[in-house]
């Protein structure tokens, strides 16, 4: 026993012998590192996946999610991927996103329901108005006309001695959205594609009045029509404008504003009995 420590002690103490010790100690440990850190990088993780397309604003349900296995770098590396289901299901897709079928999630897509935006009515500025212009394919020149862009309001009416009637009302107004008959932004989407019913801009309280007694007149085959200009047009807008008093007069010529009055106080009759209105008060004596 002792002959067989005498050997171990000499042969640890030979430098050489350390030193190849010391070499094949390090090359294990990094071999099992790295067999470590491969095997980490390349285990499978399951993510959800779209199975469907799915379009802006819609309503996330279990029935569009499937599952994929991808390697855990891929997680690692992408910090915004959704890995839970729970993240998913009862959300919406995020305005004006639109995810392909196979594609995976991700936080900036999705978004929960009482933060989904409606851009048509954000920011708004004091004394402005919502004002709806019915359209068509036709009438959006081709669906040419988008969020953003800045248009002219021209009008058509036949007066009362049947002479057309026909010129720009408004100039430099900015649309703020274009919406089919559901409701849903036109080019939110490409999956889908949409036909304009409505555009949708803000104006003035005056011009919104004018435009919506123009509406309101029967008679005179009123039209307003959105008519679309070049790029620089929206690039440089200029201060929106009624640019026909011949049409605004004729306008106010065939319908009325009416003027909003205070609200009516009445006060409460206390004297039920005894009033003093002519009406006789009887007793049975």
């Amino acid at each position: 026993m002792g002959n067989v420590l005498t050997t171990v002690k000499r042969f640890l103490g030979n430098k050489n012998t350390v030193t190849i010790l010391g070499v094949l100690l390090g090359i294990l440990v990094l071999y099992v590192f790295y067999n470590y850190r491969v095997k980490q990088a390349t285990t499978p993780v399951s993510v959800p996946y779209a199975k469907v397309d799915l379009s802006s604003r819609t309503l996330i349900t279990e029935d569009m999610i499937g599952f994929m296995e991808v390697s855990s770098s891929v997680v690692k590396n992408s910090p915004n991927l959704i890995t839970n289901r729970k993240d998913l299901i009862d959300h919406y897709v995020a305005f004006g996103t639109t995810i392909p079928a196979n594609s995976m999630f991700y936080t900036s897509q999705i978004l929960d329901k009482n933060k989904m935006p409606d851009s048509a009515f954000a920011n708004i500025p004091d004394g402005y108005t919502i004002y709806s212009l019915g359209v068509d394919l036709h009438s959006t020149y081709g669906n040419s006309i988008y969020p953003d862009n800045y248009i002219d309001l021209y009008f058509k009416a036949i007066d009362d001695t049947g002479v057309v009637m026909y010129g720009k009302l408004i100039e430099s107004i900015k649309v703020l959205a274009v919406k089919d008959s559901q409701g849903n932004h036109v080019f939110e989407t490409t999956v889908e594609s949409r036909t304009p019913s409505e555009l949708l801009f803000a104006v003035p309280d005056d011009m919104f009045d004018l435009l919506r007694r123009a509406d309101y007149i029967t008679g005179s085959s009123i039209e307003i029509t959105p008519v679309p200009r070049n790029a620089s047009y929206s690039a440089n807008p200029g201060e929106t404008l009624i640019t026909s008093e011949q049409i605004k007069n004729f306008i106010n010529a065939k319908s009325i504003s009416a003027v909003q009055d205070q609200p009516i106080q009445t006060e409460p009759d206390n004297n039920d009995n005894n009033n003093n209105d002519g009406v006789f008060d009887f007793d049975n004596n």
